[in-house]
């Protein structure tokens, strides 16, 4: 905990429960703040933003202050930073030692598993305490089992096709028109390298999990499968599939466009891509903000447009759970902490007259939470026109080119294990010039069966 976060607390009264947030701590029963005081229930959260990214971090400490104020009842011990919010070692460390905040990050592909594992709470008994509940759109159906309600969305994305703008520009392409074929993708990346030493015309994933999530939906967008309609059997061993793993290949091997480094962490590709000199890489169009506010990008030079060629878009996202261990008064509050941060027009991440104010970004295309005929939608893009600083052509080629591509899930319960086994091909052919891409994905396809036949 910082200095700065420290005076915050101490500032507002939520020094009262620090003796207990030493960084292995589980959420705890309500706490009293004081002799003869009323009690209060504590709760710790995480995904705080990062000291790099000063503006968010400091709205984000606002709202603990103004939530606080808002819910004297409630008091949020602790609120730890992480960057990124899901990191796969550290959140599977912090899970298997029961050790998550009480409301906790989680991205898509690990809500299924976390259900059916029991290590996210039933929120269903408490939802009346959600106002928006109603509003959501189908991002909501993915925190649903039987019935039954684990988690609330909190952001959602379709994948696209991100570049520099001022690198197409000095290697004489227009950046008007970015590919749309994996044809131009190659021609277009060949003439950014050779734009002289350090330059990189593509850059894509190979460890950490990333690897296999951008196959993925380089493998949809081709009209591929990771898994049979059933979900008990591999089907990324396919014309699809081949066809992903031979295109990085000859890129980076033939054409010589793709670098040496490997990109092995969320955090790295995106680093690389701010430092100017990487011409195109696969993401969602909050790339670009994420660019700008976390890697210190120059926003403008940046724009989004559609996957090429795509007949499916990987549509993923993250929200927030509650930790299964949390008393009923824990699960109440923890619910009121994410509809207020994230779910409320006007507040949190959705305060974008304050955001404009702090010089954030404000006019993206998402978050896409509700339905468009619901009052929180249209509160949210009536705040969302009024306090726009940016130029928003720089997402339109993506809305264009996108709106009528079919979304797809990711790959199941099981996604994050299957990304893990997927890394392997992804980092053989962009290591070896001599990798036999046929047999890459026949040992990937026998693993993740035999992960398949053990999780049953």
């Amino acid at each position: 905990m910082t200095p700065r976060t420290i005076a915050i607390l101490l500032s507002t009264g939520l020094a009262l429960s620090l003796a207990g947030c030493g960084s292995g701590d589980a959420p705890s029963d309500a706490a009293a703040t004081g002799s003869g005081s009323a009690a209060k229930t504590a709760i710790t959260v995480n995904c705080k933003p990062p000291k790099t990214n000063a503006a968010q971090r400091a709205t984000f400490e606002e709202d603990v202050i103004a939530f606080q104020k808002l819910h004297p009842d409630i008091t949020i011990s602790k609120a730890v930073d992480a960057f990124p919010c899901y990191e796969p070692r550290t959140f599977e460390a912090k899970l298997a030692g029961g050790q998550l905040e009480t409301v906790f990050y989680v991205n898509f592909p690990n809500v299924r598993r976390l259900i059916e594992s029991r290590q996210a709470a039933d929120i269903t008994p408490y939802l009346e305490t959600v106002d928006v509940y109603d509003d959501f759109n189908e991002s909501i159906e993915i925190f649903k089992k039987d019935g039954k309600v684990y988690g609330l969305p909190t952001d959602g994305y379709g994948m696209g096709l991100v570049y520099n703008k001022e690198l197409f520009a000095k290697a004489g392409l227009d950046p008007a028109a970015p590919p749309k074929t994996w044809a131009e993708v190659r021609e277009a990346a060949k003439r950014i390298a050779a734009l002289g030493p350090g330059y990189v015309g593509f850059g894509e994933y190979s460890g950490g999990n990333t690897g296999g999530w951008h196959f993925t939906a380089s493998l949809y967008a081709r009209g591929g499968d990771v898994l049979t309609p059933d979900g008990k059997k591999a089907a990324f061993n396919s014309p699809e599939g081949r066809a992903v793993l031979e295109n990085l290949k000859q890129m980076r091997w033939t054409d010589n466009s793709m670098g040496s480094r490997l990109y092995t962490e969320w955090a790295a590709l995106m680093k690389a891509m701010a430092g100017g000199k990487m011409g195109m890489m696969l993401g969602a169009p909050d790339v670009l903000i994420a660019l700008r506010n976390d890697f210190q990008a120059k926003f403008e030079n940046y724009a989004v447009t559609a996957v090429p060629e795509a007949k499916a878009l990987l549509n993923g996202g993250s929200g927030y759970m509650i930790n299964p261990k949390a008393t009923p008064e824990q699960i109440r509050a923890g619910l009121e902490w994410i509809e207020y941060e994230f779910l409320t027009p006007g507040k949190g991440q959705l305060d974008y007259a304050r955001a404009k104010n702090a010089g954030l970004t404000v006019g993206q295309p998402y978050p896409d939470l509700f339905r468009p005929e619901t009052e929180s939608a249209k509160a949210v893009a009536e705040l969302r026109a009024t306090h726009a600083n940016i130029d928003q052509s720089q997402f339109a080629l993506w809305l264009e080119g996108s709106k009528n591509i079919p979304p797809k899930a990711e790959p199941g319960p099981y996604a994050q294990e299957i990304y893990a086994i997927l890394d392997t091909p992804m980092s053989a052919v962009l290591t070896r010039r001599d990798a036999d891409v046929g047999q890459l994905l026949a040992d990937a396809e026998a693993k993740v069966n035999a992960l398949l036949a053990r999780k049953g």
